[in-house]
């Protein structure tokens, strides 16, 4: 097993390498991840290596450490924190932290004393790991929390099989507050658990996520369901979808840190009466759907995956849901395999009138996928098409096969095409949007996404996939492109540039310009005065 991965984060050369170079790392069950030199390049270093422990001084340019690790806490709130600390400012690190930080260690440290702290640092961690896979604790959990009759509650509710009236009256006879004015049902998936899901896991899940989610406003119910973790969420008033689904990624986040699975958490549309949870569920497992092409280890809201969120909902028969998932996410190979198994399928079959049901639900599933995509029909069809087609219109089985396939590849392109011009013109919004406000200092994905209405960890996703390179990685190019213009054009002071272009701190602009250009501002602006 990999051992715990650590960022280690000082501005002092010396006192790293002699770190990196004393300390037996494997040995001691650990990781030397990355270096930093200062905070601001710690943070964006934790965003791509996910570190377990982080090891930082307080005293550094551009952030400290106290600010680096109230930051860290937000955007990992599973890694655990040691400060290295000079005398002077000990009993202020003390005091800023509390409880936080696993250890202060007090300058000089030495090889002995850190690789102790790392000694008890590795032993709570697995500890606490060990605590959250306790497999026995989960079951007399589930046997003395989880009644039968409340699950079968949940069950029958997302199922869509309770009626209006019985809802209410049955959640109060199961002691279950369900008010709200409107709901909204996420779905929480396992990778790599096969055909027969371990309840144990799905009911750690369980306590983790009802441990651990918190949402001002929002009062959340979780079961299992369909093999998966269910939630529902009811709200004392109008959705708060994206605070939501912030949440569940952050507790997403920290399940995987502890727990070492790999989840993925899918959120329907938000509905106004607990009776229409059904429809939220299905748009919960349709964002699901969408992880064989994002990737697994995500939260995905399907209102950022389809058109004004349509949700299909598929027939009774599998062939239904096999169509929709191979037009939607699969590949033409996928598509052809279907048509194919569907035509040897109706082929086998006796009787006409069953032959001619099926290819007509074939046709509706594939009607309502290109209204669902606002796609026209004469774009899938044909000109004049109306939907009334017989399989006695066809001369033979190959004409009939020929045509479902020739139809269900083309709407596979349409859409395919349809969500990558959706992409694209999202990460153009987003470009416009950043050109206009890179002079403001506060700009932020979460800024960007207010503006544009999607969810950050569906947009950081989305914009890196379509660009190659980070949100943050573009805003930096953009302040320096338009720094250096400024610098080559005009006489206007450093300090000046730096907040033009949304630096309130100089002397970090200046840092930032360096390690981008390999220069400084003044260098630069002497080398483009000589080359005129």
């Amino acid at each position: 097993m990999e051992g715990y991965r650590i960022l280690l984060v000082d501005d002092e050369e010396e006192l790293r390498a002699g770190i990196r170079r004393r300390i037996d790392w494997e040995a001691l069950g650990f990781v030397l991840a990355g270096e930093a030199a200062n905070g601001q390049d710690a943070l964006e270093l934790a965003e791509q290596l996910r570190p377990d422990v982080v090891l930082t001084d307080i005293k550094m340019p551009f952030m400290d450490g106290l600010t680096l690790c109230r930051q860290l806490k937000t955007q990992l709130p599973a890694v655990r924190l040691v400060i290295f600390s000079g005398f002077d400012e000990f009993d202020y690190a003390r005091q800023a932290i509390g409880m936080n930080v696993f250890e202060y260690l007090l300058k000089p440290i030495t090889s002995t004393e850190l690789s102790d702290v790392l000694v008890r640092l590795k032993k709570a961690m697995d500890e606490e790991r060990a605590h959250q896979k306790d497999m026995e604790k989960l079951r007399r959990s589930y046997e003395e929390n989880l009644p039968v009759l409340r699950g079968l509650f949940y069950t029958r509710l997302l199922s869509g099989q309770l009626k209006p009236g019985q809802i209410m009256e049955r959640a109060a006879r199961y002691e279950i507050e369900l008010s709200g004015k409107s709901w909204a049902a996420a779905r929480v998936h396992v990778s790599d658990l096969g055909d027969d899901p371990d309840e144990l896991i799905l009911l750690s899940l369980q306590n983790f996520f009802a441990e651990n989610t918190t949402l001002s406003g929002c009062q959340p119910h979780w079961c299992l369901y369909d093999d998966d973790l269910a939630v529902i969420a009811a709200f004392e008033g109008s959705a708060a979808m994206y605070s939501l689904l912030q949440e569940l990624e952050r507790v997403r986040a920290l399940a995987e840190t502890l727990l070492g699975l790999r989840l993925t958490v899918g959120v329907g549309l938000a509905v106004e009466t607990p009776g229409q949870l059904a429809r939220s569920v299905q748009g919960a497992k349709s964002a699901l759907d969408y992880r064989s092409i994002l990737g697994p280890g995500r939260t995905l809201y399907i209102g950022d995956l389809e058109p004004r969120g349509a949700v299909a909902l598929p027939f009774d028969a599998a062939a239904e849901r096999q169509l929709v998932n191979a037009v939607k996410l699969g590949t033409p190979e996928k598509v052809r395999r279907f048509t194919r198994g569907w035509l040897s399928q109706a082929r086998s079959d006796s009787s006409m009138s069953q032959m001619q049901c099926f290819f007509l639900e074939l046709v509706a599933c594939l009607m309502r996928l290109a209204r669902e995509g606002e796609i026209p029909q004469e774009e899938v069809f044909g000109p004049g098409f109306t939907g009334a087609v017989r399989i006695s219109d066809f001369s033979g089985p190959e004409q009939l096969g020929s045509w479902v396939e020739e139809r269900c590849l083309h709407l596979q392109e349409l859409l395919r095409r349809q969500r990558s011009y959706a992409a694209a013109r999202t990460v153009d919004r987003a470009r416009e949007f950043i050109a206009e406000n890179f002079s403001n200092s506060d700009l932020s994905v979460e800024m960007l996404c207010e503006h544009l209405h999607l969810s950050p960890a569906y947009f950081s996703t989305m914009f890196k996939k379509e660009t190659g390179e980070s949100f943050t990685a573009c805003v930096t190019r953009v302040r320096m492109e338009a720094a250096a213009e400024r610098l080559r054009t005009t006489e206007e002071k450093t300090y000046l540039i730096a907040e033009q272009t949304g630096y309130l701190d100089p002397n970090y602009f200046s840092y930032v310009f360096k390690r981008y250009f390999g220069t400084s501002p003044s260098k630069y602006r002497a080398a483009g005065q000589q080359g005129q």
